[in-house]
């Protein structure tokens, strides 16, 4: 069948039969009969223009290919490479860059692609194709070439440095992508980032990201907020002056009416930027951020209202970030208060989004547990709701399991605090609602009903606060497993149905 299928004149029907008996076929006895001939023959028949003929082909070539290794590849199959990433058909171009994914993850294999500067041009020159899952698995693979110093080398010190300028003028979606890619490299090490930032690129995404297109900024600032995630990363845009320059748009905002596309974005950044770094001295230095955060979450617009929300889960997601947070007093005290109200009445997505970042503004770590920290959750607690006890178990009652799992994390989240097993147990019918395996519908629910208990078992004053008899019921709970079903024995009846 071999033999048949790699001839020129090569029918349809013997592809396609090829095709079906390389599926039983394991990998080494296909490398012990397939030639180079074979190949050679079968990417030559890639060039006709039969569809239906070139589909089945590619089927083909796909599984021979995955038979050989990487090196194999590289070092006979070079020019068929070549020609298949810029072959008219997708399938051709995505079997290509397939195997260019390939040759990049092995040590002995990259090395050869290195020295093949005119195959590189091509897998760069598919960025700006049209078909995205090519675009994305070529820069996949040049971010994996460019994490060696060969590859920086090779990347950005010579021709294909402008072939990669060259290609960001296709288009504007084009031009992202390649930013994406030099964030990426960038992110990967201190020198990685000094070879990016050498050949100019970074400096044209910092360009964009303060010029005065509104849509472009948004963009930008994704990619900018990816760069901050690395120690090396903040020290250089710190050094560009580039937080300063977002914290004065952020400033500026209030009198450009377009602000709505790119607030979100500029808020979000310091929001990550507080968590890696230190968000007391994030907060002291750009108090605007704090204040537009603030402003965002007591305005009337549901975006505004979702982006601060997030943020301010993310800053209160550790201890520092909850002190900066109390500093502010009443301010803070009384959007718990809203938070609490969208919990209740916003719109599901909003509702959600409340929900997570409560749990993350209330969860206390046993070793952090001070009597100063548990006051301050037990107030914000009892800030959120008149009665928030029951404003979350009527939440975990509603028959949407993405609100019911959202309500029981706030409760996973305060249950190894005393002060919240005292409510707890002091609120009618909440244990026997807890232990209760019959209100969890799907696997998501009983899952996130496990993990209550589970936290609840492992605190160390739960045995105190709840009793005896209750602990022994949560711990037999928590042994039967998230999805234990009690046994339930039937008498058979004579004549019944």
């Amino acid at each position: 069948l071999l033999e048949r299928a790699a001839r020129p004149d090569a029918a349809l029907e013997e592809l396609r039969a090829l095709r079906v008996a390389l599926q039983a076929v394991p990998p080494a006895a296909l490398r012990a009969r397939l030639g180079e001939h074979h190949l050679a023959a079968l990417f030559g028949l890639l060039g006709g223009t039969d569809r239906e003929q070139v589909s089945a082909c590619v089927s083909v070539l796909e599984r021979l290919l995955q038979a050989l290794e990487p090196l194999y590849v590289i070092q006979n199959l070079r020019e068929e490479l070549q020609k298949g990433l810029c072959h008219a058909e997708d399938s051709v171009r995505i079997l290509s860059i397939a195997q260019v994914g390939r040759i990049v993850e092995d040590p002995g294999a990259v090395t050869e692609l290195l020295n093949s500067p005119e195959l590189l041009q091509q897998v760069i020159n598919c960025i700006g194709g049209e078909k995205i899952a090519v675009a994305k698995e070529a820069i996949k693979s040049l971010s994996r070439i460019a994490q060696t110093e060969a590859g920086l080398q090779v990347l950005f010190g010579s021709s294909l440095l402008s072939d990669l300028k060259n290609v960001m003028g296709t288009s504007d979606v084009v031009r992202y992508r390649v930013y994406e890619l030099i964030v990426e490299i960038s992110s990967v090490s201190a020198e990685s980032l000094s070879y990016c930032a050498s050949s100019g690129l970074i400096s044209e995404l910092i360009g964009e990201l303060t010029g005065e297109d509104v849509l472009v900024r948004a963009t930008c600032i994704e990619m900018v907020t990816s760069l901050a995630h690395t120690p090396h990363g903040r020290q250089f845009l710190a050094q560009q002056g580039v937080i300063d320059k977002i914290s004065n748009i952020i400033l500026g905002a209030e009198s450009d009416p377009f602000s709505g596309f790119y607030l979100p974005g500029f808020v979000k950044f310091f929001g990550n930027l507080a968590v890696v770094d230190s968000p007391q001295q994030i907060c002291e230095r750009y108090p605007v951020f704090m204040e537009k955060v603030f402003e965002m979450a007591e305005s009337q617009d549901p975006t505004m209202i979702g982006v601060a929300v997030d943020t301010l889960g993310i800053l209160g997601s550790n201890v520092e970030g909850k002190q900066v947070l109390q500093k502010t007093r009443s301010r803070f005290q009384s959007l718990l208060s809203r938070i609490g109200q969208q919990a209740r009445n916003a719109p599901t997505e909003l509702r959600l989004r409340c929900l997570d970042a409560i749990s993350a503004l209330l969860y206390l770590p046993p070793e952090q547990q001070t009597e100063d920290l548990l006051r301050m959750t037990e107030s914000w607690f009892t800030s959120l709701s008149s009665q928030p006890l029951e404003l979350f178990r009527s939440i975990s009652t509603q028959p949407f399991p993405d609100l019911h799992c959202g309500a029981l994390r706030v409760f996973t989240a305060i249950a190894n605090q005393p002060w919240a097993q005292k409510l707890m147990l002091d609120s009618p019918g909440f244990v026997e609602y807890v232990v209760d395996r019959s209100v969890e519908p799907d696997k998501a629910s009983k899952d996130a009903k496990y993990e209550l208990v589970k936290a609840l078992v492992n605190s160390k004053t739960i045995a105190e606060v709840f009793g005896n008899q209750y602990y022994l019921r949560l711990r037999a709970y928590l042994q039967e497993g998230p999805y234990y079903v009690k046994a339930v024995s039937t008498t058979a009846v004579e004549g019944a149905e």
